[in-house]
């Protein structure tokens, strides 16, 4: 099986969401998380290539374009890894959000949004499970792929009890997400 993954954001030229108390950038965030995902899925034989760039679908010539890439690699699946932000910053919790209903991306959507939720719930029991959001069209990595999409947001950035999970729970962060897609799988 082949899995594409797509850190969110670009270092340099788009860091995604910022929380500045703690100094963290979505960007960074979501290639260190990436870069682990990778490592677990290729330790259990899955082929995985990864792209971040700020061209998700031709927006952006100057950058590798991520939908091309996947779409012309033929992966099975593409998983888009990013933070999430609200207005609020009492906005707490986890979501995947896949374009379609009641396909393979809604279920893998679902797998790895269960597997997230078991493994940060057992670290914070207060972590909100905030769901598989579907037929989300607005987005290009789940507009423009070819295969089952779904884009993780793992937790809000801009959140202080989130951004620490986002900091200390690395690893748990990864496995999960890792977990979820075999889970797809099984």
């Amino acid at each position: 099986m082949k899995i594409f993954l797509n850190p969110g954001h670009q270092p340099g030229v788009d860091s995604g969401a910022v929380n500045k108390e703690l100094g963290l950038q979505e960007c960074y965030t979501t290639l260190n998380i990436s870069k682990r995902v990778k490592q677990y899925l290729e330790a259990v034989g899955y082929q995985v290539q990864m792209v971040q760039s700020d061209n998700l679908a031709g927006e952006s010539p100057q950058y590798i374009n991520v939908t091309e890439s996947a779409n012309t690699w033929g992966a099975d699946l593409f998983i888009s890894i990013h933070c999430n932000s609200a207005p609020r910053s009492d906005v707490r919790g986890v979501e995947t959000l896949c374009c379609g209903l009641g396909d393979e991306g809604e279920r893998l959507a679902e797998c790895i949004q269960d597997q997230v939720v078991a493994t940060i719930q057992k670290i914070d029991f207060n972590f909100p499970d905030r769901g598989v959001k579907k037929d989300v069209r607005g987005l290009a990595v789940l507009r423009a792929t070819a295969m089952p999409a779904v884009l993780v947001e793992m937790a809000f950035i801009n959140n202080v009890e989130d951004a620490k999970l986002l900091i200390d729970y690395e690893d748990e962060f990864a496995r999960a997400i890792a977990r979820g897609i075999s889970d797809f799988y099984a």
